[in-house]
């Protein structure tokens, strides 16, 4: 397999190591250490490479969710998803694709995930989202198509049980986006408590680092102070805007240099926020990376 070739997979297995993983600097070095393994493997024909190089990206992901789990476990408050924008999805194909890989890329969707153990969590993407057979699970995990079907079932049942329930239309969405802004920048702190359902968790990730909020928030009163508290140590000239993230729209943050500061996803019933993961430090980095 040529270069060529390689590189028109790169999107896919970029994607399920996204999907596997939560961050994007390990999904690319998983990536990159497929290419490598194809480079310096044998000189020999791939009857079906979009197979054999989903079987290397998946194989190394477990290997990698199996060693990060003691670091998970001395992480400095709760662990979200490294964000990433979404404006362009080279591996979507049509419409119905599209809404399934984007509800599959949410951030929310992928803190589900992390309660499924790795292999449940790769037999789920690989069958579920990224459409494989139970018989090529198989391969790749090394297991039997049944067991396989079985890890599949656990993790749709693990799932099904914990998965909030969310009923805000896009236009609600949108409106419930535009007014967080418009508070925050206000400084209101009553019409900011009037966006917030009575029972709103916040969870915030600082990127592990202290210093940073490591404490989920729950009920208005706390989640309000939170946010204003954030915004008072803001740098000047902060500014808002409304940008696709993980197949969503949520606010990021930007200063004055256009360095994104904060994510703020939120998720509301209704038109109130009933929950919001706010996502800073070192884990918007790529984010300033790749700001458009």
């Amino acid at each position: 397999m040529d270069i060529e070739q390689f590189e028109a997979y790169r999107p896919l297995l970029f994607s399920l190591a996204y999907r596997m993983l939560g961050t994007v600097t390990d999904a690319d070095d998983i990536v990159q250490e497929t290419y490598l393994r194809l480079k310096t493997g044998d000189d020999q024909i791939i009857e079906h490479p979009k197979a054999y190089l989903a079987t290397i990206t998946t194989r190394l992901c477990l290997n990698h969710l199996n060693s990060a789990a003691n670091q998970r476990e001395t992480y400095l408050g709760s662990w979200l998803p490294e964000p990433i924008f979404t404006l362009d999805q080279p591996d979507l194909v049509n419409p119905q694709e599209q809404v399934t890989m984007s509800n599959s890329i949410s951030i929310a969707f992928l803190v589900l995930l992390e309660q499924l153990s790795p292999a449940e969590r790769a037999a789920f993407l690989l069958h579920d989202v990224f459409d494989y057979k139970f018989h090529e699970i198989a391969v790749i995990l090394d297991k039997s198509a049944a067991a396989c079907r079985k890890l599949c079932s656990r993790a749709r049942q693990r799932l099904a049980a914990n998965r909030p329930r969310f009923d805000a239309s896009p236009e609600d969405h949108q409106r419930l986006l535009q007014s967080f802004i418009a508070v925050s920048e206000e400084g209101n702190i009553d019409s900011f408590l009037e966006l917030l359902a009575e029972d709103v968790t916040l969870v915030p990730d600082g990127g592990g680092q202290r210093g940073a909020a490591i404490h989920v928030l729950y009920g208005r009163e706390p989640v309000a102070a939170f946010i204003n508290g954030v915004r008072r140590i803001a740098p000047k000239g902060l500014r808002y805007e409304i940008v696709p993230l993980n197949g969503q729209p949520a606010i990021l943050a930007l200063t004055p240099q256009r360095k994104p500061f904060f994510a703020l996803f939120v998720y509301g019933d209704g038109q109130k926020g009933r929950l919001l993961h706010v996502i800073s430090g070192r884990k918007l980095r790529g984010l300033e990376k790749s700001y458009p």
